[in-house]
């Protein structure tokens, strides 16, 4: 029986049974309906029957079948480990290919009866279906689970592969003595040639995935939706083995459906986008959602002319005009990945042209080989991963230090971009080449996204989106951001955690790596320089971490919040993660900044050399895998055994930094040094000129005497943030200081993270004549504005709380629903 959660509050259930059988490639054939806000089309999912199953499967049938019976009761108590496969070196060659998946021939002619009806979704499965129907004198059906949450299941059938023309190539292996027999052993044979073709034949292995899609049904699946999967069955077939390996499913979104949101661009013009939803993919398409289902994809998206289709696909698709008005755009990725990192965004984008001199720096680039290369041409031919083509194995994808790419915005943003997104791409591609080595992906596509967008970027495969937050105040925030999204590339996508709850192994290196592609791409600064900008945002990341962690649940505060069991899975291969739809936990940052701080700690122990020099080493040892804590630990205490003799083990990391709440003990050990970092200390200066300016000011009250004109220093972005935080810890400023702050730095000029800070002194001295500002920010910065209407309602005044609630109405139609959420807990 599926496991009920409230939706909003609770852990997130992964309910694919994954070790039964594992997803290797799906096919979308899509049509987007921006007047229902529908996505509608034909899913195609290609098997291979899971390791769990393989390796059991000798025990016997009736062993088997009690396994099966696991499924749906997600018993986390009982547990074994999967192992992440390694297979034989990958093939080197990437061309580009082009199988557009043909448009929809038929109309659904899915029956009404009760076997394909959709009218459980909404109360999950009754405790009389069990995740197996008793029938055949006895025996029970396997079924099939796959990942699935507001989508309207119209129909499931099995794909006759066997029909497809010139497909006898892959049953010349098979084993079948009597085809009428076998058909259905054949089918699935065919389907495991297919799916195991090396990587060399990839061109030929989409062909044919393409025409299998599109081979006719050979009949009809039963199906249940609840609340959090989709389950199959056919009726008789008691094992995955003999379970259709190819299956096709008609389905539909629905306008709430909570993986995509349909809002309006900057311009008013509407568009649809995956924003990063707690649920992922699970409400775009029914999947497999467990890291461990690794799997490629091939997408067809059909929609009206004027819109722009971009997705997450190493080719860069151009439309083919089905008939007038309709365009189709067709995507497709080689590298294996989790569902999970699937993305798309349609809209009216536009597409900000490249400049001369983007192809200047970059012929300048592809000769500045990192120094670094000979770290790991030692074993640049070994590849640890399942067999695909594998940039790590081009030789001339291993020269490239900035791959192709292109930046898309409405259009009343594109000469913003084109005066700063633009120029940085190329100097923070490059920066992450020097410093990890050969890109992961082969191209790059860059969206500003709508001003709902619930994050300041987000990084999916071959696509960076970005906040308009980034854009406005100066190249810093912009650069910095875009260097962080870019080394997801290496840590998040390429290489991914086993474990979800470890997502530190993604943002904090990110965090880490950001500071150190940054300080390159700004080129010809100084050692004292880039330490000094690292020193600084050591300290505000410091002063970020102990704020979250007085102010947030402890549970949520742990790095490796399921200790020795992390990376363990159920015997199905379901799982559940632990406080995945809490709201609030995506506005936290404690994974970034412990995960920062432990890295940075590892940096300073071993020096920063050899540090990076073992991150190079990591990546090529496990890009395209999947990767628990101790992975990385021991490969780095391993490389310098003389820090085990000091105390520095894999397990007191566990203990001091990963499975504990709180700020770590090393860290509190280590002392803020950074405080007497020049660039702090000049801020501290310029804060207290400001106090004692704010305090002769209040005394001489009323009366207009002359003052010492007092000389300000110019200041770093990240300067001025500090600035204003210190400011925020004094109990008074008085509204002329408050008005010489903001004409003295141009706070209204400055970047999103600078006019947040204004925007809380605003607020914390009911400065009415900011108050404009505060709403500005509030409609154009909901990336970073979400605890500002905590701020307006805990003064408990009466026209803060009025903009509080005026600026929710405005934005509340179009807001992430998480934000929405914990706004409105604020404000009712």
């Amino acid at each position: 029986m599926e496991t009920q959660l409230d939706p909003m509050k609770d852990d997130l259930p992964l309910m694919a049974n994954t070790s039964y059988m594992l997803v290797k490639h799906y096919i979308l054939d899509l049509d987007v309906d921006f007047k229902s806000k529908v996505i509608e089309g034909i899913i195609v999912l290609f098997f291979e029957t899971g390791s769990g199953y393989r390796k059991t499967s000798s025990t016997g049938k009736d062993d088997c079948q009690s396994q099966f019976d696991e499924t749906c009761k997600m018993r986390a108590s009982e547990l074994c480990h999967i192992p992440v496969t390694n297979v034989s070196a990958c093939s080197s060659k990437t061309e580009y290919i082009d199988f557009p998946v043909c448009g929809k021939g038929e109309e659904d002619t899915s029956d009404k009866n009760g076997n394909h009806s959709n009218e459980e979704q909404a109360s999950g499965i009754s405790s009389s279906k069990d995740c197996c129907d008793i029938e055949n004198h006895g025996n029970k059906d396997f079924l099939l689970v796959l990942d699935c949450c507001d989508l309207s299941v119209l129909k499931v059938e099995e794909v006759d592969v066997a029909a497809v023309s010139g497909i006898e190539k892959f049953t010349r292996s098979a084993k079948v003595t009597d085809v009428s027999k076998e058909l259905e052993n054949l089918r699935n044979q065919i389907v495991h040639e297919l799916v195991t073709l090396p990587a060399d034949r990839w061109k030929e292995q989409l062909y044919y995935f393409t025409r299998c899609s599109q081979a006719p049904g050979c009949g009809e699946l039963l199906f249940t939706t609840g609340t959090w999967s989709l389950e199959i069955r056919k009726s008789g077939i008691q094992t995955p083995t003999d379970f259709p390996h190819a299956i096709r499913i008609w389905y539909k979104t629905t306008p709430e459906g909570r993986s995509v949101t349909w809002t309006t661009d900057q311009n008013g013009r509407p568009c649809v986008y995956t924003m990063g939803s707690p649920i992922n993919n699970r409400a775009l398409f029914p999947c497999q959602e467990p890291p461990i289902a690794l799997s490629t994809w091939q997408a067809s998206v059909r929609t009206a002319a004027g819109f722009v289709v971009l997705m997450s696909g190493e080719n860069s698709a151009e439309p083919v005009q089905l008939r007038e008005g309709v365009l189709s755009w067709y995507y497709y990725v080689t590298m294996p990945m989790p569902a999970s990192t699937f993305t798309i965004a349609v809209g009216c984008w536009q597409e900000v042209k490249q400049q001369s001199f983007t192809a200047a720096v970059q012929t300048n680039i592809e000769f500045s080989l990192p120094s670094s290369q000979a770290d790991f041409r030692w074993h640049e031919d070994i590849c640890g991963h399942v067999e695909y083509p594998c940039r790590f194995q081009n030789p001339a994808a291993r020269l490239q230090a900035v791959i192709p790419y292109r930046v898309f915005a409405p259009w009343c943003l594109m000469e913003r971009c084109e005066e700063s997104l633009l120029q940085l791409i190329p100097q923070c591609l490059s920066a992450a080449y020097i410093t990890l080595g050969t890109h992961p992906f082969s191209r790059l596509d860059v969206l500003i996204v709508p001003s709902n967008f619930s994050s300041l970027g987000m990084a999916s495969p071959h696509i960076i989106f970005l906040s308009q937050s980034v854009l406005p105040g100066g190249s810093h925030l912009c650069g910095t951001r875009l260097c962080h999204e870019i080394a997801h590339a290496w840590f998040g996508l390429a290489i991914g955690a086993r474990d979800w709850t470890e997502e530190w192994i993604s943002e904090g290196f990110a965090t880490f790596l950001e500071d150190i592609f940054w300080a390159r791409a700004q080129q010809q600064l100084s050692h004292d320089e880039v330490t000094g900008q690292q020193e600084l945002k050591a300290l505000l990341r410091w002063r970020r971490l102990r704020d979250e962690v007085q102010n947030s649940e402890e549970e949520l505060q742990v790095l490796r919040p399921k200790k020795e069991s992390t990376g363990e899975l159920s015997e199905s291969g379901a799982s559940v993660i632990k406080h995945g739809l809490k709201a609030e936990k995506i506005f936290m940052q404690v994974h970034y900044l412990k995960g920062y701080f432990l890295l940075r700690s590892l940096a300073r122990t071993i020096g920063e050399a050899s540090y990076l020099a073992c991150l190079r080493k990591f990546v090529h040892k496990f890009h395209g895998q999947l990767v628990l804590s101790q992975d990385f630990l021991c490969m780095l205490l391993e490389d310098i055994p003389e820090q085990k003799e000091s105390g520095l083990t894999v397990e007191s990391i566990f203990q001091n930094w990963l499975d504990t709440s709180g700020i770590p003990k090393p860290l509190l050990e280590e002392g803020e040094t950074w405080k007497e970092c020049q660039l702090v200390q000049q801020v501290s200066g310029e804060v207290a000129k400001w106090i004692q300016t704010n305090q002769r000011i209040r005394k001489s009250g009323k009366k207009k005497r002359k003052q010492d004109e007092v000389v300000f220093q110019k200041l770093l972005p990240d300067q001025l943030v500090l600035l204003l935080e210190f400011l925020l810890e004094e109990k008074t400023l008085c509204p002329r200081i408050l008005q010489c702050l903001e004409k003295t730095y141009q706070l209204r000029e400055q970047d999103a993270e600078v006019r947040h800070r204004w925007c809380e002194l605003v607020v914390k001295h009911k400065y009415v004549p900011g108050y404009g500002d505060v709403e500005k920010f509030l409609r154009e910065d909901q990336a970073m504005g979400v605890y500002l209407y905590g701020e307006l309602m805990v003064n408990e005044d009466v026209k803060q709380q009025e903009l509080a609630h005026k600026c929710f109405a405005a934005a509340r139609e179009h807001m992430d629903a998480s934000s929405a959420k914990v706004v409105a807990e604020m404000l009712f």
